[in-house]
Parts: structure tokens; C-alpha cells; sequence
């Protein structure tokens, strides 16, 4: 069942969006050479406590950490460690938090100081393939419009789709209704109607799509290894249009769909 939320709803579940932002933008900074993904992971915890919130991921369905690190063939879930960055790594980091009931969720794919063309190509083509997703979350669209939009463009770049996992609704929940794929045909799936809040979240890879999930039961790699990238953010079809909840900057978070080049 999709839960459509009110405005007053969505406000809220933006102020949750904001403190993942945040957290994602100043870890930004700590991303280099000889950091430890553990070290990452108690600032995350650390930083949304401070804030008010209580991360999300924590104990979720039994994932041990508050933070997803996942470094350059792996997909999504990586966790934390004392694992070290190298210069050349590719990170995708996924963060969320509830704050007063309301659920917050992003993700995005940061190069470890300097890297491959190849490797920025992708981290680049995840982030674009998210705005070509959100340029068809409008009223009127059915959800499969986003997932086509997502494979077409990452199938345009030599890139493939992982198919495993998913985008969804989010909000009162961490995962809700729709689930929203980044892969299939035009015109399917619910309609795409005002209160509807969905994290849309390309995860793609530089070889074949299929996965594999390692010993410790949740870290998903690429099964020929290849690198993969991941980009993700929390957005909500409201009266003005449609908005990205997750974006610190306000002037990027309302799309206007006559004035956005990914429309």
C-alpha cells in the first residue's frame, strides 16, 4: 500500500533529509587516503545523535553499523571496518535517519583522492541516470517511466543496471510502497500522484549486472568484480512541483520540469 503524505507530512520528512545531507556533505571531507570506514561510520552516528536523530540503518533487520560503505566493486550494504581507504577507491556511501518519526535516506559515490577517467565516468553517470529517474517523477507518470529513464541513460554510457535492489517509498518507514526499479518498460506500475515520496536510487555497474553477497551476509558485489556506483536521494511530488528533499542546496531541490535539462 502507498502512503501519500500531506505537506505538513513531507516537511517533516525533510527535516529528517537534511541531517542525512549534512552528514553525507562533511564526511565528504574526511574521504582520503588511509581513513578507516569504521572512522566514518562512528562520525555519521556521532553527527545525526547530535542533530536529533536516531540512525536508521542500525539494527535493521540485524545490519550492525549506522552507515553503508561500500568500496569500488561493491555494490550496496558494505560495512564499516577497519578496512582503509586507498587512493584510486571509489566509496558509496548510503546514510539514514529518523528524526520525530520520520524517515530520512541518501546515498552517493565519492572517488579516494585521485582516480581512473573510467572510474569518474561512472560515479558521474549514476548521479545523471538519478536525475533522469526524477525528471519523470510527475503527476500523470507511472513509476516504471523513472526506471526507464534510469536504463536507458546508464545503457547509453556502456554501463549495465543492477537489478537486485531497488528504490521505494519512504518516510513513515525506511522501505515502503512503491518499490521503484532502475530497469524495465515505459507506462507500468502505479500512477504517480501529489503526496507520493520515493528514494530513487541508481546502482550500476562498469561490467554485468549480476550480484553476489558475500560471507558476512550483506555486502553485495558486483559478481565479475567490476566497479559500481551508487547514487541516491529522497524526493516528494508536492503542490509546486516536484522536490528533492535530501539536497542541502534549496535552489537544486525543486525541479521544474519545463527548466530541467533532464526532463
Amino acid at each position: 500500500m502507498i502512503i501519500y503524505k500531506n505537506e505538513d507530512e513531507i516537511r517533516a520528512i525533510r527535516r529528517s533529509n537534511q541531517i542525512v545531507a549534512k552528514v553525507l556533505d562533511e564526511l565528504r571531507t574526511m574521504i582520503k587516503p588511509g581513513v578507516q570506514t569504521k572512522k566514518l561510520d562512528e562520525y555519521a552516528e556521532k553527527r545525526a545523535r547530535e542533530m536529533g536523530a536516531v540512525p536508521a540503518f542500525k539494527g535493521y533487520r540485524g545490519y550492525p553499523a549506522s552507515l553503508c560503505t561500500s568500496i569500488n566493486e561493491e555494490i550496496v550494504h558494505g560495512i564499516p571496518s577497519s578496512r582503509a581507504l586507498h587512493e584510486g577507491d571509489i566509496i558509496s556511501l548510503d546514510f539514514g535517519v529518523v528524526c520525530d518519526g520520520y524517515y530520512g535516506d541518501a546515498a552517493v559515490t565519492y572517488p579516494v583522492g585521485e582516480v581512473t577517467s573510467e572510474a569518474k565516468k561512472i560515479i558521474e553517470t549514476a548521479k545523471e541516470a538519478f536525475y533522469k529517474g526524477l525528471g519523470q517523477m510527475r503527476e500523470g507518470c507511472r513509476i516504471s517511466d523513472i526506471s526507464f529513464a534510469i536504463q536507458s541513460y546508464v545503457e547509453s554510457q556502456g554501463f549495465s543496471v543492477i537489478r537486485s535492489f531497488v528504490g521505494h517509498g519512504v518516510g513513515f518507514f525506511l522501505h515502503e510502497d512503491p518499490q521503484v526499479p532502475n530497469f524495465g518498460q515505459p507506462g507500468r506500475g502505479p500512477k504517480i500522484k501529489r503526496g507520493m515520496v520515493l528514494a530513487i536510487e541508481p546502482m550500476i555497474a562498469m561490467g554485468d549486472w549480476n550480484v553476489e553477497i558475500l560471507a558476512d551476509s550483506w555486502t553485495a558485489v558486483t559478481k565479475d568484480r567490476s566497479l559500481s556506483a551508487h547514487y541516491e536521494h529522497t524526493a516528494a511530488v508536492t503542490q509546486e512541483g516536484t522536490k528533492i528533499l535530501s539536497l542541502l542546496d534549496e535552489k537544486e531541490s525543486l525541479q521544474s520540469l519545463k527548466e530541467s535539462r533532464y526532463a
